[in-house]
């Protein structure tokens, strides 16, 4: 999971170099942070936040084949 956030990010931005993915495990819940440059932080996002969007509802989709909730946070 944490290897398909980063490949998604890195393919986005204009730094893939300065993309970095943490994994916070809890009982039933696993958060990934995700961080990339200030600059890049539109293009993660995108209009509207619908590529957010869709990093999240990918995330959230293979997370329930594992039988955990998956959550993005797009930190600064």
């Amino acid at each position: 999971m944490k290897s398909l956030i980063e490949q998604i990010a890195k393919a986005l931005v204009d730094k893939p170099e300065e993309v970095s993915v943490a994994e916070v495990d809890g009982e039933r819940t696993t958060v990934y942070e995700l961080r990339v440059a200030t600059s890049d932080l539109g293009k993660v996002i995108g209009k509207q936040g619908k590529t957010a969007r869709s990093m999240r509802t990918i995330l959230s989709a293979s997370g329930t084949k594992l039988g955990k909730r998956c959550v993005l946070e797009i930190l600064e």
